[in-house]
């Protein structure tokens, strides 16, 4: 009787400790071996240490109630917490408390808690979230890590640190495995030496190149500004690539094309095709398929339908054409700055007031001078000037003065078949603030064929001179004084002088080379056979070529 008595007492008590060991009001010390048990399957979460496990049904029903230094492992992940709660039956957990998830010995996941499932392999990490991996810093306070693509997103805010690059935006993306980053919806960039603003931004953290989408800014520290919708940026080498008609602006400069490329370390911009490239400053504007431009030095190239338009004289815009142009620039940074443009080859030339056809021109801003090289021609209203070279000289954006140098000839068109002629070595006209000629001077083997006109404007007589030296003083477009020193000369009635004194030998009438408007500087008409002047030693205008290599985008 005693004996029966006793086995049950030790098997109620036997029965109690076993319900104190289940129920929620005794803790117990867990310690599990970190390695996967044989035979066990490798997808499976797995506990590997904790202080303290508690059940309770209640609360948690079929999970396990982890405190105390919990460690889980999975796969090659590690996670360590203050509590967690462990789902086995769904082979996921729940941890609380100075999170930290380590994969290898580059990628480290921290937050307040963290719910992750063994089966998708997804860990959403909630509150103060760092993700670092290798020395990139993911900052967000709520992220996902998909341990499957190798991808941790956030799409509450958050930010990327890598090195001095600091990129914010709503939604963000990091790949572990290519190191590539996406970045969504009000999305910036900031470095010391530049903001970036965009919608849409990929990034490769390894060579710091940025692919932007979208309406997007890039504004640096000297106040230079980028506007595109699809360009990429090197935030290392400040390389720039824009595409599909971006814009670049410094200070008071402006480049658009169809593909821009800019160096800031080097100060070189390259825009491809139907470019725009205008010096607010200087009042001009290059256009042409090719250009480029050093903003340190002040030099520009542009080829390919290359165009010059200069606004400085407010009344009227010059327009120069040339197969290549390009202008350089002195003393920048000073009150003497100034550029020199050269144009070669096929140069045309249009301003309503005077238009020029040459093989090559230099045009120079502070002495106001632009010389016209190779059987240059100039044509002002009915008047026309040629010779072997050209000077044409500016005052204050107006026409000063224009000399002709060795071969030189004007001829006046009165009608259709009547020309007043001068022809000489040397040839200087000056004009008043009108835009006429009040004087024109021609020295060295001088030949004159003038028509005077009668009061009632008809012609009566042709009067053919030879002479050393001419002085034409001009009032309203009319002779006012005629001076030369000895001369020979003879008068004609209308119609009754001989050809050879009729015409002078040089004479020519180019109105079919002359650019009739802006729009006709692209086409190149050349003169009619025998009519080029006589063969002589000629001035060749400075820097027609380019030196080798160029300067061409690599």
């Amino acid at each position: 009787m005693t004996h029966s008595y006793t086995s049950r007492r030790r098997r109620k008590y036997l029965w109690l400790l076993v319900v104190l060991l289940l129920s929620t009001t005794k803790a117990y010390s867990l310690f599990v071996d970190e390695k996967v048990p044989p035979g066990e399957p490798e997808d499976r979460v797995y506990l590997i240490h904790a202080d303290n496990l508690r059940y309770d049904d209640m609360l948690y029903p079929g999970a396990q109630r982890l405190s105390g230094k919990v460690q889980f492992r999975h796969g090659g992940m590690y996670l360590y917490c203050d509590s967690a709660v462990l789902y086995n039956l769904s082979n996921s957990f729940e941890a609380m408390g100075r999170v930290r998830m380590t994969q290898g010995d580059t990628l480290t996941l921290t937050g307040d808690s963290l719910y992750y499932d063994g089966n998708t392999q997804i860990a959403e990490v909630r509150r103060n979230v760092r993700l670092t991996h290798r020395n990139q810093v993911l900052k967000s306070d709520s992220l996902n890590y998909d341990r499957l693509y190798n991808k941790g997103y956030y799409f509450e805010g958050g930010e990327l640190i890598d090195g001095e690059n600091h990129l914010y935006s709503d939604w963000g993306e990091y790949y572990t495995d290519t190191r590539l980053a996406d970045f969504y919806y009000r999305v910036s960039l900031v470095n010391p030496k530049f903001t970036l603003t965009t919608d849409t931004l990929h990034y490769d953290t390894r060579t710091k190149w940025s692919h932007i989408l979208g309406p997007s800014n890039i504004v640096t520290d000297d106040s230079s500004r980028v506007y595109t919708e699809n360009a990429y940026y090197n935030s290392d080498t400040e390389q720039v690539r824009l595409y599909d008609r971006s814009q670049l602006f410094n200070k008071q400069r402006k480049m658009v094309g169809d593909s821009l490329y800019y160096n800031r370390d080097t100060g070189v911009m390259e825009a491809f095709k139907d470019i725009v490239f205008e010096d607010a400053e200087n009042k001009n504007i290059m256009l042409g398929d090719y250009c480029w431009y050093n903003e340190k030095t002040g030099e520009a190239l542009a080829y390919g339908r290359a165009l010059i338009k200069d606004y400085s004289n407010v009344a009227d815009t010059l327009f120069v054409h040339a197969d290549t142009l390009r202008m350089y620039s002195y003393n920048l940074q000073t009150d003497s700055a100034c550029r020199v443009m050269h144009g070669y080859f096929h140069v045309r030339a249009y301003r309503s007031d005077v238009q020029a056809v040459c093989d090559s021109l230099v045009a120079n801003s502070l002495l106001k001078r632009m010389d016209l090289y190779r059987d240059p021609i100039v044509w002002s209203d009915n008047r026309q000037i040629l010779g072997e070279e050209i000077n044409v000289f500016s005052n204050d954006s107006a026409l000063d003065s224009v000399y002709v140098q060795r071969q030189a000839l004007m001829v006046e068109q009165i009608d259709s078949t009547h020309y007043n002629q001068v022809a000489g070595q040397l040839m200087r006209s000056y004009f008043n603030e009108k835009k006429e000629i009040r004087e024109n001077r021609v020295d060295g083997n001088v030949y004159v064929v003038f028509y005077p006109l009668e009061k009632d404007s008809t012609l009566l007589y042709q009067n053919y001179t030879e002479t050393s030296q001419l002085r034409m003083f001009m009032e309203n477009r009319k002779m006012k004084r005629l001076w030369t020193p000895a001369a020979q000369g003879e008068l004609f009635p209308i119609g009754m002088a001989p050809p050879e004194k009729t015409l002078l030998s040089n004479f020519a009438w180019f109105d079919y080379v002359r650019p009739r408007d802006k729009y006709d500087l692209f086409e190149w008409r050349g003169k009619k056979k025998g009519t080029a002047l006589k063969a002589s030693i000629r001035r060749e205008a400075p820097l027609q070529k380019l030196e080798e290599g160029g300067n061409t985008h690599e």
